[in-house]
């Protein structure tokens, strides 16, 4: 599995993160991030990446886009809120996953296997809009 870095296509012109296409999904356990990741390999998912985010990246790489959200105001946008919650997940030991699935029909096959273990929070970046997967 591909370790995560962030690149500049992930994040608006403002700074702050938002892949569009992509679903980030936080689980409490390194071991559910790997599980979920073998199973998209092996399976027919249409994920055709798909990158770890350990805790200490989430801080660091995502934490310091949420100073783009609040300047020179606070976002009127949900992306802001978002990364809080991702780096809260990852200061309490949570793995992230980053997985491409540009189409409805990927992500619905991404969180069929997703829902196989305990997840804490998913999240999928359209063009305009943060969708809430439960």
């Amino acid at each position: 599995m591909k370790q995560f870095s962030l690149e500049p296509d992930m994040l608006t012109i403002g700074g702050m993160f938002y892949p569009t296409g992509h679903l980030v999904v936080m689980v409490p356990q390194r071991g559910d991030a790997q599980k979920i990741e073998h199973d998209l390999r092996l399976g027919d998912s249409g994920a055709d990446e798909v990158m770890l985010l350990e805790p200490q990246a989430i801080i660091e790489q995502l934490g310091k886009t949420m100073q783009a959200a609040d300047s020179p105001l606070p976002s009127i946008g949900t992306e802001g809120a978002t990364v809080r919650r991702y780096v809260e997940l990852a200061r309490q030991g949570h793995h992230g996953l980053l997985i491409y699935a540009p189409s409805q029909e990927e992500t619905g096959r991404v969180m069929d296997v997703v829902r196989t273990v305990p997840f804490s929070y998913a999240q999928k970046y359209h063009s305009l809009v943060i969708e809430d997967l439960t």
